[in-house]
């Protein structure tokens, strides 16, 4: 009895996070008009691809931008993940001398920054990073509390592993190469898949270091020209008495939002296992 009402529960529950998607894959399919008469419904009362085909009216930028993309996620996961799970490692070791005072740094970052001023400087000024993807992926490589996290699970791998590995010869990275990282599966693919939709989603950094004199930018900076865009000629429509459902906008958001996450929505069942499994770090102990 109580296994089939946790199981209704669990089910209800997954139904009323799935139904917000539904009607914004419906919405995408459905005409302005019907959009702004009836609003958003499970299943599209007049069916169109109208949102869609002014969305990919340019395939080739639109290709563009998710190669552009993929390439920042995929490189920022790889060398993201390995930075972080290096520097989680170390903080946990108890010979690492200075691990407390960098550990109290690495906080301290979460607590207080330099602005938006003196960053956008360093990266324009210093680093001379302006219109190139560099200045996209080096900010989202490291995070506090990814650090934090991988600390938390490398701490509960037994130091006798690595001190049998030491007296068998092994060197600090061969014992994190061959020991730490096949035993941190679990956190490394939640830190993964949490760095991946980091660099995913990412538009504000591509707003300020990548201008239009760029071809290909990164997904979410194009969708979000293209919803401006299609705001400024719907408003430049109303003011000239053209019909506002003649400009799909609210279709074109909802289409735009299933071409941003189809892609992770089609990732996410691979590492399903392990972010669970991930997401209890140091929940249980012993």
């Amino acid at each position: 009895m109580v296994r089939f009402i946790g199981y209704g529960f669990i089910g209800f529950f997954a139904l009323c996070c799935l139904l917000p998607f539904i009607m914004i894959l419906s919405s995408s399919f459905t005409t302005e008009k019907a959009i702004m008469e009836s609003g958003f419904v499970l299943w599209p009362k007049e069916f169109t691809t109208f949102a869609y085909e002014i969305v990919f009216q340019n395939p080739r930028l639109v290709i563009g931008s998710y190669v552009v993309t993929l390439i920042i996620t995929i490189a920022g996961t790889a060398i993201g993940l390995f930075i972080v799970a290096m520097t989680g490692y170390a903080l946990q070791r108890q010979d690492f001398l200075y691990r407390n005072k960098i550990s109290f740094y690495i906080y301290f970052t979460t607590l207080f920054s330099g602005g938006l001023v003196p960053f956008y400087l360093l990266v324009t000024q210093y680093l001379h990073l302006k219109d190139n993807y560099l200045a996209v992926l080096l900010p989202g490589l490291l995070s506090p509390f990814l650090i934090i996290m991988m600390k938390a699970f490398t701490k509960s791998i037994p130091h006798e592993i690595t001190e049998s590995a030491k007296m068998d010869g092994a060197g600090d990275f061969t014992i994190f190469l061959r020991l730490i990282l096949p035993m941190s599966t679990p956190a490394l693919a939640t830190i993964g898949l949490f760095i991946a939709l980091g660099y995913w989603n990412e538009w504000y950094h591509s707003m300020l270091f990548l201008s239009s004199n760029m071809e290909y930018r990164p997904l979410q900076l194009f969708l979000y020209n293209v919803i401006t865009s299609a705001d400024y000629i719907r408003n430049s429509a109303a003011s000239s008495n053209v019909p506002p459902q003649d400009v799909p906008l609210e279709s074109m958001k909802m289409a735009t939002a299933i071409v941003a996450t189809g892609p992770v929505i089609l990732f996410y069942p691979f590492v399903q296992r392990y972010f669970i499994k991930g997401i209890t770090i140091g929940a249980v102990k012993g």
